[in-house]
């Protein structure tokens, strides 16, 4: 997930123009961040016009919108409203996508079986004349982006180790291909994965060298190995949470859903937790400190090659991102050279 420096940045985040229509009451550019209602992202303008809201949610909510609370989009346009009816719910709205329907299913299962997560109330249904598709989930309103222990990494692992112990197996579900590229690397010749949130060939910017190296490193050694999927989350930080006190609210963004190794799973998670803004992820210790809060509270410990591998998966999210940032804003903030070696000593690589 690239991060910016200064605001916090969700890859499906940003806020959307918010034109004056059918079931808006606004006539102006609503651009401010409305924090604790199932999303805080920021980022670039996407258009979707109230008026199709309004159809979509009188069609699958039976009801039209009295009033829209918040916008917010990138990868996908999240709209808070209040329906004529009262309720209040948000509508996410995307491009289709064949792992789209399992992300659904996930979801629908975490909730049925008690894991914090937002009510899923409409099913993935088509959106306008193109290839959009919606869903409706209630609104989940308050909490905060950190636990009582801020950035202390027990809160998060022991709520992603809940996750993975309640979500359904990766054989009942359809297919979660293409993973995320911030998640898994390609399996074709170039190094980088085309980004989900950028409009550039990363293979074709020249440097930084050790960026490249470090990818190539964290993407032959999670190509090496790799034990039996399941399923969890991709993008757990943050943005994509809420807690009340120090235990979690709610989890968002179930359109990240993955199937991975369990140790996959746990490094991505572990590298970057508590960020905000680029340069924020986690530390070494704080990386270490996660993994170890993960195997106490799954009750079991991962062998030495299932550590490599998570420390290899959380090498390549942060070096996935150094690349983009270094491409499209001439900068690195989410890793250092040291900070990849010691990261990639960690994972089993580099040695003498």
């Amino acid at each position: 997930m690239s991060r910016t420096r200064g605001a916090p940045l969700r890859r499906d985040g940003g806020a959307v123009l918010l034109r004056s229509g059918a079931g808006s009451n606004t006539n102006s550019f609503q651009t401010s961040r409305i924090p604790d209602q199932n999303v805080v992202v920021h980022g670039e303008l996407i258009e979707v016009e109230p008026w199709e809201v309004d159809r979509w949610c009188r069609n699958h909510l039976g009801s039209g919108i009295d009033e829209e609370l918040f916008r917010y989009g990138h990868l996908s346009a999240v709209i808070g409203i209040r329906l004529i009816s009262g309720p209040q719910v948000v509508v996410k709205v995307r491009r289709t996508s064949g792992r789209l329907v399992a992300c659904a299913d996930a979801h629908h299962a975490l909730f049925e079986r008690g894991f914090p997560c937002p009510e899923p109330l409409v099913d993935l249904e088509p959106f306008g004349e193109g290839e959009g598709v919606a869903s409706a989930e209630k609104m989940i309103v308050g909490g905060d982006p950190f636990p009582n222990s801020e950035r202390s990494p027990e809160p998060f692992a022991e709520a992603l180790a809940h996750l993975v112990a309640l979500a359904p197996k990766s054989e009942e579900l359809d297919t979660l291909d293409p993973a995320p590229p911030w998640t898994s690397p390609s399996d074709g010749t170039d190094l980088w994965p085309w980004p989900d949130d950028r409009d550039i060939d990363l293979n074709e910017v020249n440097g930084p060298a050790w960026i490249d190296e470090s990818g190539r490193a964290a993407r032959d050694r999670l190509q090496a190995h790799g034990g039996p999927p399941i399923i969890g989350h991709g993008d757990w930080y943050t943005a994509n949470l809420r807690w009340a006190g120090s235990g979690l609210l709610a989890a968002f963004d179930w359109d990240s859903v993955i199937a991975a190794p369990e140790s996959v799973i746990v490094g991505l998670a572990a590298a970057v937790y508590p960020a905000t803004y680029a340069g924020t992820e986690a530390s070494i210790d704080e990386t270490q400190d996660f993994l170890d809060a993960y195997m106490s509270a799954r009750a079991r410990g991962f062998s030495d090659d299932e550590l490599e591998e998570a420390w290899a998966a959380g090498l390549w999210n942060r070096s996935f991102d150094a690349k983009k940032q270094f491409s499209t804003e001439g900068r690195v903030e989410s890793l250092t050279e040291s900070e990849s070696l010691e990261r990639q000593r960690r994972a089993g690589l580099g040695r003498v």
